[in-house]
């Protein structure tokens, strides 16, 4: 099962642009991230840039709209992400439980949709969308 697990960083949201997380913090998160790796579990992981940097396209009328961050309406943000594969839900949540994070720092976990999870008509709507992915 894949899962994608997604840091909201409180306060993420008004970061300056090109803000960057602390050293020793960077190193606490390699010592997670490699723990993952040596599991073999994880598939992949990133940082994220703030939204000062960012850009949202919203289709407001069918058409799209480009608004520059960042976004004063936003509550809660992405900060990075990890993509892993357990073999449950809750063995994400005991990875999720082990990371390092900072008390205005929460992590969501999302199930990935597997083909499998869709009927026969979704299925063939779909189809070659894990070749385009390489995974076919």
């Amino acid at each position: 099962m894949r899962f994608m697990m997604l840091m909201i960083p409180k306060g993420y949201e008004s970061a300056a642009p090109g803000e960057m997380p602390e050293a020793d913090a960077v190193a606490a998160m390699m010592k997670y991230n490699e723990a993952l790796q040596q599991a073999g579990v994880l598939i992949t992981c990133e940082g994220l840039h703030p939204p000062s940097m960012g850009a949202r396209v919203s289709f407001a009328g069918g058409k799209p709209l480009v608004t520059d961050g960042p976004f004063a309406e936003v509550k809660e943000v992405l900060g990075g992400y990890w993509m892993i594969d357990v073999a449950s839900r809750d063995e994400v949540i005991a990875w999720a439980s082990r990371c390092p994070a900072g008390p205005n720092e929460i992590i969501e976990i999302r199930q990935v949709q597997e083909m499998e999870d869709f009927s026969a008509d979704v299925q063939a709507a779909a189809r070659g969308f894990e070749a385009m992915q390489g995974r076919a």
